[in-house]
């Protein structure tokens, strides 16, 4: 069983730096002293600076919520691989409150050319997937997650490939508190995202890759998902902006 990791995405939640230093220090040295459990922080642009100084020391990674796959140029807002590499270690990509609204550069053909940007300067992608309510009640969920794996992947070279996280993380859960059951994401896990991973790299990369869930994650309901066999872990939002996400990743933790 690979290390679970737990990535928190404050999306566009404490940005300031006191309200991201605030938490920081009351979630540092507990989740510190947890064996086991890789744990991730990805918070605003705006503090990433910041807490890669006040992390630098700790156990836990940080990572940013998104990156242009250009390293320069007129792309204004955006923000290059260089920028973050020596930051951060993981960045968030073509996460599905992006693709929603980024027409090109949220594609799929986009998220590529950033999955192969994110590896060419030291950076591990979390790489999102997921279906849409519609496309669930279609019952398109497979054909979806499995050709988003595909084409994300796309060209990479095996080790590549290996080393990238999935968050499998169906659109319809997301912030709605509705999560897939554990047994329902881990068929989805199992079927279409290693199995797309399967037929571009192999069965081995496939089962190396780590796969996330993500989607109305609790302490509550944490244990449940990390106790399947094909789940590595999970993508948390709203629970990871506060100290329960301390608690979260004690009960991941717990089931080690």
């Amino acid at each position: 069983m690979s290390r679970p990791l737990i990535a928190a995405n404050w999306k566009m939640h404490l940005g300031r730096a006191e309200e991201a230093l605030g938490l920081v220090r009351r979630i540092r040295h507990p989740l510190g002293r947890i064996d086991g459990v890789e744990v991730v922080v990805c918070p605003p642009f705006t503090v990433l600076p910041l807490l890669a100084e006040v992390l630098g020391p700790s156990p836990i990674a940080l990572g940013a919520q998104n990156m242009h796959w250009a390293e320069r140029g007129a792309h204004t807002g955006e923000v290059s691989p260089s920028m973050l590499a020596g930051l951060c270690q993981y960045v968030i990509l073509g996460h599905s409150e992006r693709r929603a609204t980024g027409g090109s550069t949220e594609d799929d053909a986009a998220i590529n050319r950033k999955l192969k940007a994110a590896f060419g300067v030291g950076l591990i992608p979390i790489v999102c997937v997921g279906e849409s309510g519609e496309q669930r009640e279609a019952g398109a969920t497979d054909d979806v997650v499995r050709s988003q794996v595909s084409l994300a992947l796309a060209g990479l070279e095996p080790d590549q490939a290996r080393r990238c996280v999935i968050a499998y993380e169906p659109v319809w859960a997301i912030g709605s508190g509705r999560p897939a059951t554990a047994a329902e994401a881990n068929r989805i896990i199992a079927l279409s995202v290693r199995g797309a991973v399967a037929e571009g790299f192999g069965e081995e990369v496939a089962q190396a890759a780590r796969v996330l869930y993500g989607g109305s994650v609790l302490p509550d309901n944490i244990a449940a998902f990390t106790a399947m066999p094909d789940i590595d872990g999970a993508l948390v939002g709203g629970a990871s902006l506060g100290p329960e996400f301390v608690e979260l990743v004690l009960r991941v933790s717990a089931e080690r």
